[in-house]
């Protein structure tokens, strides 16, 4: 009988469960190689338990804390939610940094900037944990490099019609359209249709040729669609709203931090928001996030490094247990 340590934190209202210690280890020279291996037997057994209503619900995510790729980083982090294992995870990572600084594993002053580094499936991120008299005030991720796959794909869906949607790469692929042309807004309201019209997208585009890549399987079929409006905005810099669906018809109650920063990459890409101008995004709980460019890399496959800031913080720790009589098992969900 497992007992799973846990330490349950928010970043912008979305849930992020984590776990520092499994009670076995994930093989594997790589984060990359233990995702792959964590897809099935014990460490898939735990993600469910994690998930999966009464210990969790439809819309939790998390993550489990491995060794990194080499000394180069702190630690290594494979992120996971209702379907399995994603490649990225932009607010975990901003709760991973702020836990690493909070609990003491990786030291920090009381005031100044502190950077957390992790190894991801998709690669390096780093989350920088801003210290101010002791606290954590805020905490920045670098993502890893974000870049436009495609532009205006027109995709059919059953009660939605035809819509066009722009694709990028943020660590995993998101399609991007405005909520309007779908008939929806940004709102708590529309919830039950804003997840129709996401996996309707997402299913429409499984098989198109821009959302495969054929080198890269992490590129299989779209992660995410988002759903983004304007947003009313005196400063300067641009400020939108949006809401994210992934994986099957999950939710994201922040911004998005790893759709905030394909966001950046596609609104960068056309012109709308100028070098050095902030991106400040809103959450479908009015939540916020602010992004920015900070670096262009010419390695092949490029990009915009995109760093996200925001904030994170504990709700609660827990033990989590199965006991061999319930039959339950592994749990249920219900939604």
């Amino acid at each position: 009988m497992w007992e799973i340590e846990t330490y349950d934190y928010h970043t912008a209202g979305e849930p992020f469960r984590i776990v520092p210690e499994l009670p076995f280890t994930i093989e594997g020279d790589t984060v990359r190689e233990r995702r792959e291996r964590a897809m099935t037997g014990d460490a898939n057994r735990i993600r469910r338990l994690l998930v999966n209503e009464p210990r969790g619900h439809a819309d939790m995510y998390g993550g489990f804390v491995v060794p990194p790729n080499d000394q180069g980083a702190h630690f290594g982090a494979l992120f996971w939610h209702r379907e399995g294992f994603s490649t990225v995870c932009g607010h975990g990572t901003m709760a991973l940094g702020t836990w690493a600084v909070r609990s003491g594993r990786v030291r920090a002053p009381d005031d100044g900037d502190t950077d957390v580094v992790i190894d991801i499936p998709s690669g390096r991120v780093t989350a920088r944990v801003t210290m101010a008299e002791g606290k954590v005030r805020e905490v920045a991720f670098h993502n890893v490099p974000s870049h436009v796959v495609a532009r205006d794909i027109e995709v059919k869906t059953a009660d939605f019609g035809r819509l066009r949607v722009d694709l990028a790469w943020s660590g995993a692929l998101y399609a991007s359209l405005p909520a309007a042309a779908a008939g929806l807004e940004v709102t708590p309201s529309n919830l039950a249709k804003v997840v129709a019209a996401g996996h309707q997208v997402a299913t429409a585009l499984a098989d198109h040729p821009a959302a495969q890549h054929p080198a890269d399987p992490r590129r299989e079929g779209v992660f995410g669609t988002i759903f983004h409006e304007p947003v009313a905005h005196a400063g300067p810099g641009l400020a939108q709203r949006n809401v994210s669906v992934f994986a099957d018809g999950q939710v994201a109650r922040s911004p998005s931090g790893s759709g905030t920063a394909a966001r950046v990459a596609l609104l960068s890409d056309a012109g709308e928001l100028a070098d050095g101008e902030v991106l400040e995004h809103y959450s479908i709980i009015d939540s916020r996030f602010a992004a920015r460019v900070v670096d262009s890399v010419s390695d092949p496959g490029g990009g915009l490094v995109v760093e996200v800031s925001g904030r994170a913080f504990p709700v609660g720790e827990g033990k989590f247990t199965l006991d061999a009589d319930d039959e339950l098992g592994l749990g249920f969900v219900l939604r």
